[in-house]
């Protein structure tokens, strides 16, 4: 083999794995289908030994089965596929009761009679119990079923035939929240339904039916518990595959957030974990007092840009240096204020909207939701009223200027 053949060759497998990394499930039919395909076996041996997560790759699906290290994030909302507005709780549970339907159904479903699936499955008791309601009668709730399919058309377990979902959205309600009763269009949308996908979809160590714990919180840790280890072997293992699977899918890795064991094996391992993991991925380590970050130099193995274009993105960067300058925790009310001033002195630049009473607020929010996902912040309190700067934020702070003086003449 030549060096230029294996530098092709490690090209395609950094492509590839980059590709699942980004997307845990590929459908065939893309060129990242076919070079994970064509390197299935180095990676599938890569990710057993580095993470613990198995990689399943036949000629319809790849599958990587990603077990995120942190179950409590909350920041990587399931996002519709349009508005890239976050999923709220009845469109989680919509997408399940969808599932549900695509489960038991023919090989081709329309959104009319999957719609009708859905609401027989909403009509649970269970769900008023815990005050979830789905009738079918509003725009608001036809919108979120409408998200819940174009997420499945996004993952490839659906596929559009004929017809488009815009219909369905501008149809009346006509079910009158009568579980079975039509609410099918004149337009309806016809789908295949990929069932190998399907098949692939759910990512847990069990069975959810297997599962007797009750509360959410319990009933996610017994989906996703692995078998402890037992002898001094397994339990580093165990602790490489952690701290890799957080260094692959967080931000940023603080030694404080880790335990005395985590802490102590990171510090002594991260060069090691951090080449590995540049080998295969392309990522850069980042090596700091305070933590660990792997960066993309190409900037595509993120689900969040910091600095983004757009006034959003302008106040996020004003907001990260404000925060990292002071070095101190701030109320939302402070920041409020000062995206106001702020408004008045870049209103050249953003938008007009921007400068209205009621703005500033929302681009605060914004803003802060964006600096939470990337870990450059945490909430002081249950009130989450009050922010404080982490470590990371420092990369943003703003230096004073320093005047050179000029040669003398």
């Amino acid at each position: 083999m030549t060096v230029s053949t294996l530098i092709d060759v490690e090209g395609e497998r950094r492509r590839a794995a980059r590709a699942l990394l980004a997307r845990p499930l590929l459908a065939a039919g893309t060129e990242q289908f076919r070079l994970v395909r064509k390197h299935a076996a180095d990676l599938a041996a890569w990710f057993t030994q580095e993470t613990g997560w198995r990689l399943v790759v036949d000629t319809q699906t790849a599958r990587l089965f990603k077990t995120p290290a942190r179950l409590r994030d909350h920041t990587r909302p399931a996002l519709a596929p349009k508005t890239r507005v976050p999923f709220t709780r009845r469109r989680y549970v919509l997408l399940c009761l969808a599932l549900a339907v695509l489960e038991r159904s023919d090989a081709q479903i329309t959104l009319g009679r999957l719609a009708e699936g859905v609401l027989t499955g909403a009509a649970d008791p269970a769900l008023a119990d815990a005050g979830i309601e789905f009738r079918l009668e509003r725009r608001e709730e036809r919108s979120d079923l409408v998200a819940a399919v174009r997420v499945l058309l996004e993952l490839g377990a659906l596929r559009r035939v004929a017809g488009d979902e815009e219909a369905f959205l501008a149809a009346p309600g006509s079910a009158d929240g009568v579980p079975g009763k039509s609410v099918r269009t004149e337009t309806d949308v016809l789908y295949d339904v990929e069932r190998r996908v399907l098949a692939e979809l759910l990512a847990t160590q069990r069975g959810p039916s297997t599962v007797g714990e009750s509360g959410f919180e319990r009933r996610l840790a017994a989906l996703t518990a692995e078998p402890a280890p037992d002898t001094d072997e397994l339990r580093l293992r165990a602790l490489r595959h952690r701290l890799t699977r957080r260094l692959l899918d967080d931000p940023v890795v603080y030694y404080a957030e880790l335990s005395e064991e985590e802490r102590a094996y990171m510090v002594s391992q991260r060069h090691a974990i951090a080449r590995r993991i540049n080998e295969l991925t392309g990522l850069v380590a980042e090596l700091r007092a305070e933590g660990v970050a792997m960066v993309d130099p190409d900037d595509e193995l993120t689900d969040v840009r910091m600095p983004k274009q757009g006034t959003e993105g302008h106040v996020t960067l004003l907001i990260a240096a404000h925060l990292a300058t002071a070095g101190r925790p701030q109320s939302a009310f402070e920041l409020t204020r000062l995206v106001r001033r702020l408004a008045i002195e870049h209103r050249a630049y953003w938008r007009k909207s921007a400068t209205e009473p009621a703005a500033a607020a929302d681009l605060v929010a914004q803003a802060l939701a964006r600096l939470e996902a990337l870990d450059l912040i945490d909430y002081v309190g249950d009130e989450r009223e009050t922010v404080t700067p982490k470590a990371a934020i420092a990369r943003y702070a703003l230096a004073a200027p320093t005047i050179r003086k000029g040669r003398p003449q």
